[in-house]
Order: structure tokens, then C-alpha cells, then sequence
């Protein structure tokens, strides 16, 4: 074991014991003990003033040669697919192209061969298909553990996961277990082809610069992409592809929880993420029972409801309605901005919009700077009358 207890220096003073955050040091004969569910995290060394505990991480050496091909993790949701796999797809048929690899896709789920049909449509060449009742929904530890497995048993060079609620939970758990690097929340990847490193660019400091970040040691090369940050490929019905089905077995850990139930919230909503349009309201509209005019307005043409962050800080609505940076990223054909001033955070989720109509009273909101069309005017006037107006024109 790379972490030991030097019996000589330990005096059993239980200093190490409140430090370990998984419990996993015991005293047996005023000696201290490490436990098997030690996840090697090092607290215990800083704690102990004897120097008595010794911990080794010697990193796991990997062969960066032997590792081929982009993957993409397929996320489906009630035997949908998520529309940022699309994406994904996409962008890796273009990084593999570059790299002259094969495309693969990782499916998990329940009755799925339909959807693994279409991936192959949709550019991959590969779809490493797990169907299993067990897999019908998003399991944490169960996820991991067969992602894991196909990484280690196949070895891609690179692997991506979308940004989603389902990928930020799963991508950090995967990249522990096979001890590689994870870059959160990408917004541009590239190769350098020399090296071939993959560049990936995200958001930094607040949004204030954009940071490149590479991992040359260890592979594969993950990261999570935010979603409508690509664009979505066409689909081909003549592509040809193969579909490997891959088993798995259950650990102890994956029967920790077990789903009963889905509960969703609001039925109604619509998925900011695939909305065409958009109408979002600011801390200009004063208090929450102002959304009702977002929300009408929202309701004559069609559209999803959005939220700046310090709505949602405020308790005006859920955070699930929230555009930016922390938020959702959308790329909507039109967004509507109502009483939002635009700080940065907010302008990354929103910018890649196709035509940004700006509402507020303030000349100098830097939201102006982004919009395509502007409206120097209370929203209290403007946002009423135009809803009026579409109602009667609709």
C-alpha cells in the first residue's frame, strides 16, 4: 500500500483521526491503523507531527502512444438523445479528422440499439453499446464504473463529455478512476497536431480571459463541453458503422442507491437549451412577481424563460432558468434581454445567440454592446406593449 504507518514514530495520539475525511484511520494498540477505504487524499500526513505517516504517490506511468481515437460519452435521457451529443460528435469527427482516428461513441442505457443506430448517422464509426435494464437511468458509481472499464480496456486518446447536470457528476468520476486530467466547462477545443495535445479553452477569472489548458502526461485527454457551443452535424443515413457491445458487472458501490422515482418539477418548461428563442429577465424588473411579464411575454411567441444570475441569487426563480456562465450556455436564433445589464458571466452564456434584442433604460449597460438590435427604454413600457402586440399579430 503506498501510504504506512512508521510504528517506531507513531505515539497513537489520534491526531491523524478527526483530519481523515472518510474515516479510514484507526488506533489498535496505540498504534495508528490505516483502513481499506483510504482514498490516499495525504490529510493525515499534514497532521501528523511525528512524521509517522508516510505516503507514496508515485503517479501511474501511461503510455501515451498506445492510446487511439476520440471518444464521446452518449447522454440520453429516457431513451432520448441529448442534443449536446450531437454536438460533440460533431467536434470530434473534426478533431479525429485532424488526427486521422476513428470516432467512437459510449452508449449506456436500456433498449437503446435504436439510438446507437443513429449516432453512426450522425458521423461516429464506433458506438461501444451497454444495454441492461439497470442502465434505464443515470446511476453515478454504476456509470463510472462501466466508462472505467471501456477506457482502460480500449485506451482513446481523447474523450469528451458534455457539461450537462449528468456530465459534470460523471466526467470527474471517471477521470479519478483511471488517474487523468479533466478540463471543466469548455467553450473551444483544437489540436496541436505536433504534439498531439488537445487545447482546451475555457472561460477563467470570471469569464475575463480564456485559459488553454493541455495534459501531455496522461491519457485519455478528457473534458466536459458546454452545450450549444457546437453546432450539430448533418445527418447521413448511408454511413456505415459498427456497434460493439460491451458487458459489465455490478460492484458493491453501484447498489448503494436505487431510483424510485422521477419527479419533474415543471412539466411546462421549456429546455432553455433547445430553445430557438428566448426572452430572459434582469434585475431591472425590480422584484419576482415581475417575471410574469417575462413569462408572458415568453408565452406569446413560443419561447423558454431565462434569468441572470442575480435573479436566481435573489430567489426571484429557479436556477434552472439561469443563462451564463454558472448558468446554461444557449445559442438561441433570437434572445431577448430584458433589464439585464450584461456582466461578462452573463454574456458567455448568451453571445453565440443569432440576434440579441436588448431592453433597458440604460444607455451605457454594456448588454448594448453584444445586441444586435437595442432599446434605450423601461422595460415596464416596452416588454407590455410588444406582448400585446404579438398577441394580436399571432
Amino acid at each position: 500500500m503506498p501510504i504506512k504507518i512508521i510504528l517506531d514514530k507513531c505515539t497513537g495520539c489520534r491526531k491523524c483521526i478527526p483530519v481523515c475525511p472518510f474515516s479510514a484511520i484507526e488506533v489498535v494498540d496505540k498504534k495508528a491503523k490505516i483502513l481499506d477505504n483510504c482514498t490516499l487524499c495525504g490529510a493525515c500526513v499534514d497532521a501528523c507531527r511525528f512524521d509517522a505517516i508516510v505516503l507514496d504517490k508515485e503517479e501511474k506511468k501511461i503510455s501515451t502512444e498506445e492510446h487511439k481515437g476520440v471518444w464521446v460519452f452518449a447522454e440520453q435521457r429516457h431513451d432520448e438523445l441529448q442534443t449536446v451529443t450531437l454536438e460533440l460528435l460533431n467536434e470530434a469527427r473534426k478533431l479525429a479528422d485532424i488526427l486521422k482516428e476513428e470516432v467512437s461513441v459510449v452508449l449506456l442505457g436500456n433498449k437503446v440499439d435504436k439510438i446507437a443506430q443513429e449516432l453512426i448517422f450522425f458521423g461516429a464509426d464506433r458506438v461501444y453499446l451497454a444495454s441492461d435494464p439497470k442502465l434505464e437511468s443515470y446511476q453515478n458509481s454504476l456509470y463510472a464504473n462501466i466508462l472505467t472499464d471501456a477506457v482502460n480496456k480500449y485506451k482513446p486518446e481523447i474523450f469528451l463529455i458534455g457539461a450537462t447536470t449528468i456530465g459534470r457528476s460523471l466526467a470527474p468520476r471517471v477521470a479519478v478512476r483511471i488517474q487523468t486530467g479533466l478540463t471543466a466547462d469548455c467553450t473551444g477545443l483544437s489540436i496541436d497536431l505536433d504534439k498531439r495535445l488537445l487545447l482546451q479553452t475555457r472561460p477563467a477569472f470570471g469569464g475575463n480571459i480564456m485559459a488553454t489548458i493541455i495534459c501531455p502526461q496522461h491519457r485519455p485527454q478528457m473534458a466536459t463541453v458546454r452545450p450549444k457551443v457546437f453546432k450539430k452535424p448533418e445527418r447521413n443515413p448511408d454511413r456505415k458503422g459498427e456497434i460493439v457491445k460491451i458487458g459489465f458487472e455490478l460492484k458493491i458501490d453501484d447498489l448503494i442507491a436505487k431510483i424510485v422515482d422521477t419527479i419533474v418539477v415543471e412539466s411546462q418548461v421549456v429546455d432553455l437549451q433547445e430553445a430557438e428563442i428566448i426572452v430572459s429577465g434582469g434585475r431591472g424588473l425590480g422584484k419576482a412577481e415581475n417575471f410574469s411579464l417575462i413569462k408572458d411575454l415568453a408565452s406569446s411567441i413560443g419561447a423558454a424563460v431565462g434569468a441572470s444570475r442575480a435573479t436566481v441569487d435573489a430567489g426571484w426563480i429557479p436556477s434552472y432558468h439561469q443563462v451564463g456562465q454558472t448558468g446554461k450556455t444557449v445559442q438561441p436564433r433570437l434572445y431577448i434581454a430584458c433589464g439585464i445589464s450584461g456582466a461578462v458571466q452573463h454574456l458567455v452564456g448568451m453571445r453565440s445567440s443569432d440576434v440579441i434584442v436588448a431592453i433597458n433604460k440604460d444607455p451605457d449597460a454594456p448588454i448594448f454592446q453584444a445586441a444586435t438590435y437595442g432599446i434605450i427604454a423601461d422595460l415596464f413600457d416596452i416588454v407590455p406593449a410588444l406582448t400585446k402586440k404579438l398577441k394580436q399579430v399571432l
